[in-house]
């Protein structure tokens, strides 16, 4: 009897442990016990519109367009889509990447004429992210483009971001020796793509203050002058982070400044274009930088408070991802997939909708929908980087936000696939934390 009590005790046990191994399988591989809430799926379907009806408002100078991941084959076909369409109806020539300025220079110089192929133009780039046929697809477009373009219309490519140095200091170089410039001191700093180990990071912006300063006196230098602000801005993180690495304060701060220096060279990127005759550009990155938080000092929001409706900034979310993405231990890039319990993105596919923009302002705010949208729910947001534990953690790879405060408008994927990087050569690569 003893026997016979203790085998059903097992029994029960292992039946116990066996449900809740299933419910945590499930549980970490939706982010929940299911796919989450969904707004109705007929309301949201008589809103939701295509690419193609993208509407921007004529007050709108910088407009924006984010991602909820880094590593998807459609959010990066988005970039050259909605770029496609703003060159065409609304008379923008400049493309602006969360990637470094020097880097993306390089493929600006691509796309004037510039020897090369267009996969190599995106190797320049210098973000793993960036090294794929969609990139390479949109850097073709605008050298064709540019082929028949009138004097003034040539489509221009810049970069925002700081965090690689190497073409930075290489136009800057060249730029200093146009002017006339000693580079003595300048080249002293660098050995080949690596920075001469017997400086300080002191030394280092002592000596690049110097070269600005020279070259702030002459004319025609603006374009050399931003490539030494770049080295500046990566030298000034860099140290910093060197620095307080562990310090978890210090790394939302250096965030927070990263952000306030994105938005100093996206509006340097609009001063450029106007003088060149063009009020509008196109910027995309992650949207964790072009969103317009309440709570933080984005990108966005201080882009958004400098211009009002000035800043018109679209939004992006899937329903599910299976993402590329680099494991943040090993640094080896895997596919995981992830739901994002977005009920806007839940509607979409319910819908039948793949792809499909939604205008918020077209959406009157005492509807389902439009208090849905104006009401704080999750959203996908996967940056560059994967642990195992962020399964058991959902919030780590979502935001809860109200849509409508973010964004002015959100495109959504129903199944975003994982973007293939191409084959590494020599070339060093970096990734990106957002």
């Amino acid at each position: 009897m003893r026997k016979k009590k203790r085998k059903i005790l097992r029994t029960v046990l292992l039946c116990l442990f066996t449900v809740i191994l299933l419910a945590l399988s499930v549980f970490m591989h939706f982010g929940g016990f299911g796919t989450g809430e969904s707004a109705d799926p007929k309301e949201f379907a008589s809103y939701a519109g295509s690419i193609q009806d993208i509407s921007i408002p004529k007050e709108a100078r910088i407009i924006a367009l984010g991602e909820a991941t880094h590593g998807n084959v459609e959010f990066q076909e988005l970039k050259l889509e909605v770029f496609k369409l703003l060159v065409e109806k609304y008379d923008v020539r400049a493309f602006a990447l969360e990637g470094d300025y020097g880097g993306c220079e390089q493929v600006n110089r691509y796309i004037h004429g510039g020897e090369g192929t267009a996969l190599e133009a995106a190797r320049a780039i210098g973000f793993k992210i960036y090294y794929t046929k969609e990139m390479a697809n949109l850097i073709s477009y605008m050298r064709q483009y540019n082929e028949t373009a009138a004097p003034g219309e040539d489509l221009r490519f810049y970069g925002f971001d700081m965090r690689r140095y190497a073409y930075s200091f290489q136009f800057l170089t060249e730029g200093c020796k146009k002017a006339g410039i000693d580079t003595e001191s300048l080249e002293s700093l660098m050995d080949g793509e690596n920075w001469v180990a017997g400086y300080s990071n002191e030394d280092r912006i002592r000596i690049l203050s110097q070269i600005k300063a020279q070259l702030e006196k002459q004319k025609n230098t603006e374009q050399t002058v931003h490539c030494a602000d770049m080295l500046l801005q990566y030298l000034n993180l860099q140290g910093k982070l060197d620095a307080e690495r562990d310090d978890p304060v210090v790394l939302d701060a250096l965030a927070t400044l990263r952000d306030k220096l994105l938005a100093e060279n996206i509006n340097w990127i609009a001063a450029q274009e106007s003088r060149a005759g063009h009020d509008r550009i196109f910027v995309t990155g992650h949207n964790t930088h072009v969103a317009r938080w309440e709570s933080s000092d984005s990108m966005g929001k201080l882009l958004a408070d400098k211009m009002g409706k000035g800043y018109y900034v679209i939004g992006t979310d899937f329903y599910k991802t299976c993402c590329n993405v680099p494991d943040q231990a090993s640094g080896k890039r895997t596919n995981q997939v992830f739901y994002s319990h977005d009920p806007l993105a839940n509607a979409a596919k319910k819908a039948g909708l793949h792809i499909c923009w939604l205008d918020f302002s077209k959406i009157p705010s005492g509807t389902p929908l439009g208090e849905l949208s104006r009401d704080y729910v999750y959203q996908g947001n996967l940056g560059e980087g994967y642990i195992w534990y962020m399964r058991l953690l959902p919030p780590s790879y979502r935001l809860f936000q109200p849509p409508a405060t973010l964004y002015d408008s959100m495109i959504f994927v129903s199944e975003a696939t994982p973007i293939k990087i191409l084959e590494e050569s020599n070339t060093p690569m970096q990734a990106s934390r957002y």
